[in-house]
């Protein structure tokens, strides 16, 4: 056996390649392999701008004799979550069953010879530290737990399966209000966003709050939009000098980010800066919206003319090297102090980074980016992920709304007519393999679609979305539980197949056909999904923001209200 990632077209995959370890990829070989010479699998999930999964990866991946532990034991396997969202879902949602707490990344899962997991971490340092054990310590015990008890192991598969279900209530007619109070009274009303720390900028709730702004005026769901968006716009998550917002930050006051910048990320920042700016069209989130447009615009576009994936947070292997400054670089710079935050000690680990105090002029901006100019940029995942770039039309469009000189329907036309071409006259798919596509590429593929007719009015695009939204519900529909799951109905490449109803890293895709159905007039189809969907509000409330917007609008709507997905105009 060998390592055989040189011959996967993932980016992620591909920084692997020359580990000492025997990487396989996800497919009926490797699976079939476990089961003919009876070794679990350990399988690693992670991302190509994955901070801590490079750490791991030069930690124990390159290291000979872990290697050797590992080849020993074990069926190793390599995931792109990027390109397997489903196989990353599935195993997230077993860690979290079995540790009983939130997963992460890398993601370390080990399973029995037929695919099914029993144990899991995420992150496991080389030797022995914060707390955690020694990876090699964990290999050595988990071979042992195998060979002791490996018939134990395998009978578990069943009571796994079952525990990884959706849990349901029969419960019509949730009530919104009880669960935007608990939103609220979990938000953080000093540094915006939630509570505590890491901070993430969760944009599909703040998306949902103004929802229910532009349906009751009510001041308390769109004052939290607007704190986020200051703190987002103005802190060291947002790159001041090139444009574009970070995945999350360390800290609760936004200022420390983990530096990867992803697609996912940028495009809801775009379409909730869109929607903000339609109620307070402000000139510094204007701003700010066009910068990070032209930051995707400039440094996203990959060969094809598509949108890639990501960032890395690391380059010339140091963490946000290419982003941060030190004092002596910038001092000198005048004004520089009147603009950005900047103390002699630095900010993080000695370094500045960038901490707006008002909107810099252009010639400290271009001092700024000559330095980053001599550094070496950071890695470029440059894979198409179609969900992702139908998320990009439909952002583009919101901030024409905002922008019209811009041309930025035009350029949301022009960018759809690529996916049309490559897609839609051929065959859906997610990424790489045209044998893989999720219900969340047909969502937002079906939502572009919708927003570029309700743009032009031009009847091609909502044909389209009809069409398609037909070939969804053949597909990924399941008539016995009236919702989609994530996979196409008859995949069997994992021991269950999932149904996600909960927002993550973008809206889940139940929730979005569900607008997507309502907006085509597809009504009958849409009660179906509607009810289900709020039979699982009372377990999941707190992750299907999406959902109760959804719902809501199917609501609204069913009762012969005035609405669009935005909102919903009361009646006098």
């Amino acid at each position: 056996m060998k390592n055989i990632l040189s011959s996967d077209p993932s980016p992620y995959l591909q920084q692997h390649k020359n580990n000492p370890v025997h990487w396989q990829t996800w497919n009926k070989d490797s699976l079939n392999l476990a089961k003919t010479q009876k070794k679990p699998i350990l399988l690693s999930i992670g991302y190509s701008s994955c901070h801590w999964c490079h750490v791991m990866a030069h930690e124990s991946f390159e290291d000979q004799s872990t290697a050797d532990l590992m080849n020993k034991f074990f069926i190793n396997i390599k995931v792109d979550r990027e390109e397997r969202p489903d196989l990353d879902f599935v195993f997230q949602s077993s860690y979290q069953l079995f540790n009983q707490s939130g997963g992460g990344w890398p993601l370390t899962m080990f399973l029995d010879e037929n695919g099914v997991p029993f144990m899991g971490g995420t992150y496991f340092p080389k030797n022995e530290k914060h707390g955690l054990p020694a990876f090699k310590t964990i290999l050595q015990k988990v071979h042992e737990a195998y060979i002791d008890q490996r018939t134990k192991i395998i009978e578990q598969k069943n009571l796994i399966a079952k525990n990884l279900q959706l849990k349901k209530t029969n419960v019509i007619g949730q009530e919104v209000e009880p669960i935007l109070e608990n939103i609220l009274n979990n938000l953080d009303i000093k540094n915006g966003g939630f509570k505590g720390a890491p901070k993430f900028p969760t944009f599909y709730v703040f998306d949902t709050l103004i929802y229910f702004y532009n349906k009751t005026k009510n001041s308390k769901y769109l004052k939290p939009v607007e704190l986020v968006l200051k703190k987002l716009c103005s802190k060291g998550i947002y790159d001041h000098v090139e444009g574009g917002i970070a995945r999350y930050t360390v800290d609760e006051n936004w200022i420390v980010p983990h530096f990867e910048k992803m697609l996912y990320d940028n495009a809801q920042f775009i379409l909730l800066l869109s929607k903000y700016c339609k109620i307070n069209p402000e000139n510094y989130f204007k701003h700010k919206l066009e910068q990070t447009i032209d930051f995707l615009k400039n440094n996203f576009v990959n060969k094809e003319g598509f949108l890639g994936s990501a960032y890395d947070a690391d380059s010339e292997g140091e963490e946000g090297k290419y982003y941060t400054y030190s004092y002596s670089e910038i001092k000198n710079f005048e004004n520089i102090e009147k603009y950005f935050e900047i103390k002699p000690e630095g900010n993080w680990e000695n370094k500045i980074i960038l901490v707006e105090k008002e909107k810099p002029n252009q010639e400290i901006l271009k001092k700024l980016l000559q330095i980053r100019l001599k550094r070496k940029k950071p890695f470029f995942d440059d894979k198409t992920q179609l969900d992702l770039n139908c998320l990009m039309v439909s952002a583009l469009i919101a901030a024409n709304e905002i922008l019209p000189h811009r041309g930025y329907l035009k350029l949301a036309e022009e960018f759809f007519s690529k996916i049309e071409k490559k897609y839609i006259k051929n065959e859906i798919y997610h990424s790489y393999s045209k044998d893989i596509v999720f219900i969340e590429d047909y969502a937002f593929l079906i939502n572009a679609l919708n927003d570029l007719y309700d743009e032009t009015m031009n009847f091609k695009y909502k044909d389209l979305a009809k069409k398609i939204s037909l070939e969804a519900l053949n597909i990924f529909y399941i008539q016995e539980k009236n919702i989609f799951q994530k996979n196409p109905k008859g995949s069997n490449d994992v021991f269950f197949n999932p149904i996600d109803i909960g927002d993550n890293t973008i809206p889940n895709g139940n929730a979005i056909m569900l607008i997507n159905l309502v907006r085509l007039g597809m009504i009958k189809e849409a009660k179906k999904l509607s009810e289900s969907l709020n039979g699982y509000l009372n377990i999941y409330k707190n992750h299907m923001m999406t959902s109760l917007r959804a719902i809501d609008y199917f609501n609204e709507v069913y009762a012969g209200k005035n609405c669009n997905e935005e909102g919903c105009k009361l009646d006098d």
